[in-house]
């Protein structure tokens, strides 16, 4: 059975003072004991979001991004073993404005998935197609190609722990959102074709999240879908308020 994992991805927003004083906010109105929440603070964010969740077992953290070296001359990176003391669970491979705007490839993130999983980090791995290749008929086949080659470092073995995060690049932070039958018919094929690089099994043991304007108003209608496990949120979740009625969708 996969636990729902309602994850928050804050981007380039909320100072460390800012953070802390959401997650104060935020965990009195936690009211679902029946998800996993997560958030990603900006990296200079982290340790203040440790010390407001000290000793909450419910709520994780992690990094928007990880290096695949174990050290080295990377100006602006940050590696496995800093994120892993840092109490990181998790870290986002792929973000589609990694993508868009820094040069990320579907073989730079294995590579960054890789390394998380040797040093103890779940990777959050992204795949998303954008507006023109949905219209031209050929979102499927982008999907296949980038989720095969972005968990190519990965074995069967460490695979059953990894999340996917499909975020159609045309509904992030437009307002846009597929409708819920479109994006259970996506991650129900993205299940199916991690069925045929790992197993049947395996596939059926990954969480795989959607990402794209979700908010309060559509999230139990994206949860009641059979293949959909969570989401990975985006302005929404820079409010207490409204993250944490996405988090209670269950609770209604």
């Amino acid at each position: 059975m996969r636990k729902p994992m309602i994850a928050g991805n804050w981007k380039m927003y909320k100072t460390a003072a800012e953070a802390k004083k959401f997650i104060a906010e935020l965990l009195p109105l936690i009211k679902s004991e029946e998800v996993e929440v997560a958030v990603f603070p900006p990296a200079i964010d982290i340790p203040a979001v440790a010390d407001g969740l000290a000793g909450n077992g419910q709520v994780a953290y992690g990094a928007q991004n990880v290096h695949w070296a174990v050290e080295g001359a990377y100006t602006g990176e940050l590696s496995v073993a800093m994120l892993k003391e840092a109490g990181c669970r998790y870290a986002i491979c792929g973000h589609s404005e990694r993508r868009q705007y820094f040069g990320d490839t579907d073989e730079t993130v294995a590579h960054r998935a890789s390394a998380a999983i040797a040093g103890g980090i779940i990777p959050v791995i992204c795949v998303g197609e954008s507006l023109a290749q949905r219209e031209a008929g050929r979102a499927l086949e982008i999907l296949a190609v980038q989720l095969k080659n972005s968990v190519s470092g990965i074995s069967a073995a460490e695979a059953a722990n990894i999340v996917i995060a499909y975020e159609p690049v045309w509904a992030i932070g437009t307002g846009k959102t597929a409708t819920a039958a479109d994006a259970q018919d996506v991650i129900g094929f993205l299940r199916g074709e991690l069925a045929k690089i790992f197993s049947e099994d395996i596939a059926e043991q990954i969480r795989i999240l959607y990402g794209g304007s979700v908010k309060p108003g559509n999230i139990a209608e994206l949860m009641a879908e059979p293949d959909i496990d969570g989401a990975l949120v985006g302005g929404a979740s820079l409010e207490a308020a409204s993250f944490a009625a996405i988090i209670n969708y269950s609770s209604k």
